[in-house]
């Protein structure tokens, strides 16, 4: 007999109810600003604010996802240690291989990813291939119209 569901928490309102059983779907995830690996650093900065975004998307001529490039790469790894990075690749600078979540995980799954890893920003990835971003503000947003 499966005994999973005897150690799993039991929801006692709306705002529990659904990070326990709603998958991440329910966020309506963004669809995902992407680029090559060889991307300018400069063409990727100037995708981040035309889309009014904090993290795009790496992916590999297929179309799978091997990176993500954030607000938080371009502060550490990029600001102030390269005089000119403008023409340099974003390869050079992603988060490589990240972590990321399913259409069928759920809210907990995805915060409890975000919160271990200190991530604002996860992949959402169906059948292999990226098909949106959540965000921390994404979550927050779903929690507050269920209050």
């Amino acid at each position: 007999m499966d005994m999973t569901q005897l150690d799993r928490p039991i929801p006692s309102n709306r705002i529990e109810r659904s990070l326990m059983d709603d998958p991440v779907t329910v966020l309506r995830p963004r669809r995902p600003v992407a680029v090559r690996s060889s991307t300018t650093v400069g063409d990727t900065i100037k995708l981040l604010l035309e889309n009014e975004i904090g993290a795009l998307l790496v992916v590999n001529e297929e179309g799978e996802l091997v990176g993500i490039f954030s607000e938080r790469d371009l502060l550490t790894k990029v600001a102030g240690l390269y005089d000119s990075y403008a023409e340099l690749p974003i390869h050079m600078f992603m988060t490589a291989n990240p972590e990321t979540v399913s259409t069928s995980d759920t809210l907990a799954f995805a915060i409890h990813k975000m919160d271990v890893g200190g991530y604002r920003h996860l992949p959402v990835i169906h059948h292999g291939a990226p098909v949106g971003v959540v965000s921390v503000r994404d979550m927050l947003r779903h929690i507050t119209r269920l209050c």
